[in-house]
């Protein structure tokens, strides 16, 4: 395990079987049927038995439970298979607390000029009061479940391996445009909905893993946006209505408002989200974190090997 992130890092001579599994696709292959069958296994045990909880409590422990699972998951497999084996899941010290902050604070300042700009523009309006009767679900199943689970699925799992294999660039294109993909089923879902989710989200979540190396900053962006725009102001969350603290409603052009997708689907979402995660993508780069392929990552070494001998 290295003790600092190093995107040229390739691992001695290892054993054949050692080789297989650790070559990016093969990890990614390993880890992704991991992941699907302890997660979905445990996930439908609960399903099918009868816990003494009330319908919120059963709601906020499956979030918990899978949320728990899933980086149980990673903590045992990820870390330990691929050319690049750490762990950025980690809970010692105040880095992961301090990335986490970083990316909910900041997630919710740009939820909130976002709901602004559309509010200027007249694609927002507020009635008045709302009942916040979502909260637990906006909380626990939008805000950590779905932080929690995606972001080690997309991020923690595909975007790691992806790199590994093609390189940083590589995996933020083919992540992104999965994870925009993944959406197309939400309520009220649309291309153009699907498009915004992989170019403003897709983006700023896999530019963020980038710079911080840490899954922590991703998860704080997801679960900040997610809780803000669904509680905060009552937009309806990746096509999901909800009740927030105020009661509102999209007015105007789509494009403008989202629509019932919600803010995701305006264009003000598109351009400044996206804004942010070119943003993150080059403070990346200054920062040395991009990843090159691995072909070309194993060209270096055995050429750097040659001149060593020389």
């Amino acid at each position: 395990m290295t003790t600092s992130f190093d995107p040229d890092f390739l691992p001695r001579r290892a054993p054949l079987w050692r080789q297989v599994i650790d070559f990016p696709l093969i990890a990614l292959l390993v880890s992704m049927v991991a992941f699907a069958i302890v997660f979905g296994g445990l996930t439908y045990l609960f399903t099918i038995i009868d816990l003494p909880l009330s319908e919120s409590g059963m709601m906020a422990f499956n979030a918990l439970f899978g949320s728990a699972i899933a980086i149980a998951i990673y903590k045992l497999v990820v870390p330990r298979i691929g050319t690049e084996r750490r762990d950025y899941l980690s809970f010692s010290g105040l880095t992961p607390w301090r990335w986490l902050s970083i990316g909910t604070g900041g997630a919710a300042v740009l939820m909130t000029v976002i709901v602004g700009l559309i509010a200027l523009l007249g694609g927002y309006t507020v009635s008045g009061l709302g009942t916040a009767q979502s909260w637990l679900e906006i909380v626990f199943v939008a805000g950590i479940q779905a932080a929690v689970i995606e972001e080690i699925a997309f991020r923690g799992i595909l975007f790691r391996y992806l790199e590994d294999l093609g390189g940083s660039w590589f995996a933020l294109a083919a992540t992104s445009a999965l994870f925009g993909f993944a959406h197309i089923a939400n309520d009220n879902a649309t291309w153009f909905s699907s498009l915004a989710i992989a170019v403003e989200a897709g983006v700023m979540l896999g530019a963020a893993y980038m710079l911080s190396r840490s899954l922590w900053l991703p998860i704080g962006l997801h679960f900040g946006w997610n809780v803000t725009q669904g509680l905060v102001w009552d937009v309806p969350v990746s096509g999901h209505a909800v009740d927030g603290i105020v009661e509102a409603h999209p007015a105007g052009p789509a494009l403008i408002s989202g629509g019932a997708f919600g803010a995701e689907a305006s264009v003000i979402a598109l351009i400044l989200a996206s804004a942010v995660g070119i943003w993150l993508a080059a403070k990346a780069v200054r920062a040395g974190h991009i990843v090159r392929p691995w072909w070309v990552r194993r060209r270096m070494a055995m050429q750097e090997a040659q001149a060593s001998q020389a």
